[in-house]
């Protein structure tokens, strides 16, 4: 949200959208006979936030409806896309192998993937409150 709030501050236009609504958005479009204006809609800002990719697995029609979006914004408009799964996972999220690797072939092309390891601010937090402990150790291996 912070890129996105940045972004706008320089001028650019920004939608923000989790995953899950973005894709129930495009599929009620498309029972309804207007994918079209929907994916006008998720094309027309220069920065469009998908957040929470990997928070429900795609059903198989939601998948190629998000392969259009992505297709549609490749090399127009740009893509922050969230996602606590690494891009290797992303066939069991889209459900097919096959159009997450042509999601990711449009998204990784031109892009900047940052990691971020560690607690997301949500635990961090709880941890600091004292709600939750830290993680046991692993053992560490022992040589005789």
């Amino acid at each position: 949200m912070a890129i996105g709030r940045e972004a706008i501050v320089a001028g650019y236009s920004v939608l923000f959208s989790p995953a899950t609504t973005l894709v129930a958005q495009l599929a009620k479009a498309h029972a309804d006979g207007r994918l079209e204006e929907k994916l006008l809609h998720y094309t027309k800002p220069k920065l469009l936030i998908v957040d929470d990719l990997d928070y429900l697995p795609f059903e198989p029609d939601a998948a190629h409806l998000f392969f259009q979006l992505v297709s549609r914004r490749y090399e127009k408009g740009a893509m922050l896309v969230t996602s606590n799964r690494a891009v290797g996972e992303w066939g069991s999220v889209f459900g097919d192998p096959v159009v997450a690797t042509a999601i990711l072939d449009r998204l990784l092309h031109h892009s900047h993937v940052v990691t971020i390891r560690g607690d997301s601010y949500r635990l961090r937090e709880k941890r600091r409150s004292g709600l939750l402990q830290k993680p046991a150790a692993a053992p560490q291996p022992t040589t005789a």
